[in-house]
This record gives C-alpha cells, sequence and structure tokens, in this order.
C-alpha cells in the first residue's frame, strides 16, 4: 500500500511462498541500511523496534487521544519503519512533481490556465462546475479532466453543457496525480489561451501532496460540512490557493459559523482567498468568474511573453549564423 495515501500498490504476495520481511537501520550520516528477516525472526523485529512504532503512534498524556502522524513520516503503516516511509514518499512524490514540471510547461507554453478542484464528497463540485462552464464558455475555450474511483457519471454532466470532458478513473487511488493528467492532456488537447477544470476525487487529504502542474488548487467546502475542516485537514487548505466556501443559501436552515470558518481556514493559510458561492442563487459567481478571468488573462500575458523571448532568441541565432556566413 502506498505509504503517503494508503492507495495504488497493495503488498505482492506469491501463493504457496512465504515472503521475508525487510526493515531499515538509519545511520549518523542519514543513509538508510536494509536488511530482511525470514517470517519467523518478525517477532523478534518487532519487539526490538517499538521505539520507531511508539515516536510514530504516541499517546497524548492525560486525554483519550493517540496520535499516529508525530514520525518523521507524518503518518503510520503497520510493519514499515518511519525511515522507509520517508524514502518512498520523496520517491513518489519526486517522480510526480518531475511530471507536474512538465505538465506546467505545457501549460505556459499553451497559455492555459489550469484549475486543480479539490474537496470533500458532496461538496457541490460537479455542480459548480456545470454552472461556471455556463456562464463562461461563450467567452473562452474551456476543456475538463474529471478523476473519480469508478463511473463516469460527472463527466457525463459536463458533456451536456457541450464542453469537452475526459474521464480518468483510478479505481483504487484517492488521487489524480500528474503522470495521469499529462497523459490526459495528449487526448483531450484543449485549445490554446483556455481555461482547463480538473475535478480531482473527492478527498481532502491525498490531493494535497501532488502538484498537477496546476496554476492553483482551489477548494470547496460546503457549510454542511462543519466550520473546523480546514483545522482537521489543514494540508489541503494550506496547498489551496482559493476557498470557494459553497451552498451558501443553505445558511438559513444550519447553525454554521462562516466567520468562524474563514478564521481557521486563515489560521492555516494567511494568504487564502475566500469567496462564498452557491450555485444554486448564483452568489459569489461574478467574484468568481472575475477571478478564472484575470487568472487567464495572467496566462496568456506569459505565454506571448514566452513567444516574444523565443523570437528574440530566434532573431539572435539568425544575426549569429549571417556574421559566421561573411
Amino acid at each position: 500500500m502506498c505509504t503517503i495515501c494508503g492507495c495504488g500498490a497493495g503488498e505482492t504476495r506469491i501463493e504457496g511462498q512465504e515472503l521475508e520481511h525487510t526493515h531499515e537501520h538509519v545511520h549518523a550520516d542519514g543513509t538508510v541500511h536494509a536488511h530482511a528477516h525470514p517470517p519467523h525472526e518478525q517477532d523478534h523485529h518487532y519487539a526490538d523496534h517499538d521505539h520507531d512504532h511508539a515516536h510514530a503512534h504516541r499517546a497524548v498524556r492525560g486525554t483519550d487521544h493517540l496520535h499516529n502522524g508525530h514520525g518523521p513520516a507524518g503518518a503510520h503503516a503497520p510493519g514499515m519503519s518511519q525511515a522507509r516511509m520517508v524514502k518512498i514518499e520523496q520517491d513518489i512524490l519526486g517522480k510526480n512533481n518531475a511530471y507536474a514540471a512538465q505538465n506546467r510547461r505545457w501549460f505556459d507554453e499553451h497559455g492555459v490556465f489550469a484549475l486543480n478542484f479539490v474537496s470533500s464528497p458532496g461538496s457541490g463540485k460537479t455542480t459548480l462546475l456545470v454552472r461556471t462552464i455556463e456562464a463562461l464558455q461563450s467567452t473562452c475555450g474551456l476543456a475538463v479532466i474529471e478523476g473519480d474511483q469508478q463511473t463516469s457519471f460527472d463527466a457525463e454532466r459536463i458533456r451536456a453543457t457541450g464542453v469537452r470532458a475526459l474521464q480518468i478513473n483510478t479505481g483504487k487511488g484517492c488521487h489524480l496525480d500528474a503522470y495521469m493528467v499529462g497523459h490526459a492532456l495528449e487526448q483531450l488537447r484543449p485549445q490554446d489561451e483556455s481555461v482547463l477544470l480538473i475535478e480531482n476525487v473527492g478527498n481532502l487529504v491525498c490531493p494535497s501532496a501532488f502538484d498537477l502542474g496546476e496554476a492553483h488548487k482551489v477548494v470547496i467546502l460546503s457549510v454542511t460540512e462543519g466550520e473546523d475542516k480546514p483545522l482537521k485537514y489543514p494540508d489541503m487548505f494550506r496547498a489551496a490557493s482559493l476557498m470557494l466556501l459553497n451552498k451558501c443559501d443553505l445558511l438559513p436552515h444550519l447553525s454554521f459559523d462562516v466567520e468562524r470558518t474563514i478564521e481557521y481556514a486563515r489560521r492555516v493559510n494567511p494568504a487564502l482567498h475566500v469567496i462564498r458561492t452557491s450555485s444554486t442563487t448564483g452568489e459569489g459567481f461574478a467574484e468568481w468568474l472575475a477571478w478564472i478571468t484575470e487568472g487567464l488573462v495572467g496566462q496568456r500575458a506569459k505565454r506571448s511573453q514566452n513567444v516574444d523571448l523565443l523570437r528574440a532568441r530566434v532573431a539572435e541565432l539568425e544575426a549569429e549564423l549571417a556574421v559566421l556566413k561573411r
């Protein structure tokens, strides 16, 4: 299982064979030394390495509270050392970031303003995207990448607006990654100087760690979810540039403290921009659409600047070539 989020590859088992158990020692210089124990030695291994589990599995004195995120990896996986978890996470995220850089370079070269929408299930993300598309499709090019573990229901809702949408099913995976998005771009091919809307899998944990090459993460929090979500899932709100506080039309029927929620979110991320929205009434959509338009203008300007720099470089090379021919 993935030590970052628990998704992806599972344990490999071969029928009729017992697999060796591997663990690591971390030396003073930071190197990791791994060695294997046959299955009958596993109990001895766990007894000798309780300190590693205790570090990641620390109880808070005087409370009924057990915290599994105090180790260097910030997480716990049964039978796996903190050093091994850190190494795996670094490898996975390093490869993902390389793919994300390729995607970002493509977006910049083509003037595509890409947004990564993240939220818990049921936040109203797809409905908000549909209304956004309906408001923008007469003024700019649009394309959508839909991420879900199974089904293509959301992509079908998007396609009903007339906008192209590509469905990515992640199976047991609980988030999109940059490699998936890069392959989707090859098939979807958003038009130059357009907006790409990426709807991530409904999950407030794992997508925070995975850069897709987007210009911004946009976190959607509905007023039906509770004020404390930014403090419960801080990594996501820290990674986002914008929070859409959605379903605000329901506020008269709820005991939801808007100001407290915004204060919690900005406690995690002081720079977080917040817009209150309702896909039902249209509240906040003028500000939201203006935010997108401003971002697209900036992305188009970046592309124009890149083109100008490329033309200037071509002119320099042509001048150098002319001198050589004399």
